[in-house]
């Protein structure tokens, strides 16, 4: 198995080093614009593999995509991160002619790879790609809920004093602050809902930090996290080059799902060797099916932003 990251930045850099950890793929391209960077990289992580034990290659290039053929998986992460007070609304302009370009030249070399976008803002960036590069519906993925509903899972955690491993909860709508939805009422500890241990004031506190929980890495480091969004795109890959059938939040095209047309969202998924394979519709209520649609209805209004570029 071969994956491509696409920007050896932060993010692309702890990616390829959790693929390769865990022996994913047997080889791990790394590409980046900037002369020399993926390269060290590369040969950074490399010179692991005798202290970590794993055999995975990983090789860095210099805007040679020719170096990304037959890829299984091709994960996007370039583009601007964010700074400080700045939201991923307004990084459409700059990263959609980077994400649209990138996705080009990776097709001329990979027939129809799998593709993960990390690129911000993740639903309008998943949204672009799977509209400009002809692949199907279910080979094209965002990758924001795995990490809002880990984020999600660690705030749960930090209330109810207990494992994140042990927790089930999940994020669905926009991955943005004000449009991710954290369902704290279908969220379980072990089989227990975590609601009968938390009080309305902690379910309150758990919501609104997890909408935020990107911003407020942002305000404290200067840049866009990349340890959680490095390895919430790892287990993506994992499910799905192992064919492990896991439920995951991701962004994908909705067709009638959920009660929305032409539009990328993040809602569960089953992701497996063909990408995701099935969308899990919940039983939402009244209330969330509400948020859902402002949810949409924002996504769509950054969506437009795309026809005047």
């Amino acid at each position: 198995m071969k994956v491509t990251v696409i920007g050896a930045g932060a993010v692309g850099a702890t990616c390829a080093d959790n693929i390769a950890r865990k022996e994913l793929a047997s080889e791990v391209v790394l590409l980046d614009i900037k002369e020399g960077v993926a390269e060290g990289k590369a040969i950074d992580m490399m010179q692991t593999a005798a202290l970590l034990g794993f055999d995975t290659k990983i090789k860095g290039v210099t805007n040679d995509y020719a170096a990304t053929a037959n890829s299984d998986v091709v994960v996007i992460t370039s583009g601007m991160p964010r700074k400080p007070g700045m939201t991923r609304e307004e990084l459409i302009g700059v990263n959609a002619g980077i994400v649209k370009s990138v996705t080009e030249n990776i097709l001329k070399y990979s027939a129809e790879p799998i593709i993960i976008v990390v690129s911000n803002p993740m639903d309008t960036m998943n949204y672009l790609t799977y509209k400009t590069s002809g692949l199907p519906k279910n080979k094209v993925i965002g990758m924001g809920g795995a990490l809002d509903s880990a984020r999600f899972r660690y705030y749960l955690s930090q209330e109810l004093k207990c494992s994140p491993a042990d927790l089930n909860a999940v994020v669905i709508g926009g991955h943005g602050d004000t449009t991710m939805i954290p369902l704290i009422k279908h969220a379980t500890w072990g089989s227990k809902p975590v609601v009968d241990f938390l009080s309305e004031e902690q379910q309150k506190k758990i919501v609104a930090d997890t909408m935020v929980g990107g911003a407020t890495l942002t305000k404290l480091i200067g840049t866009s996290a990349w340890y959680a969004p490095g390895a919430g795109t790892a287990a993506m890959v994992e499910s799905i080059l192992r064919d492990e059938k896991k439920l995951i939040s991701c962004g994908v095209y909705l067709e009638g799902e959920y009660g929305q047309q032409d539009i990328s969202l993040v809602v569960p998924v089953v992701l497996g060797r063909n990408g995701w394979e099935q969308i899990v519709e919940l039983d939402l209520s009244e209330e969330e099916k509400a948020a859902f649609q402002k949810s949409a209805d924002a996504v769509r209004t950054m969506n437009d932003v795309l026809k005047t570029l």
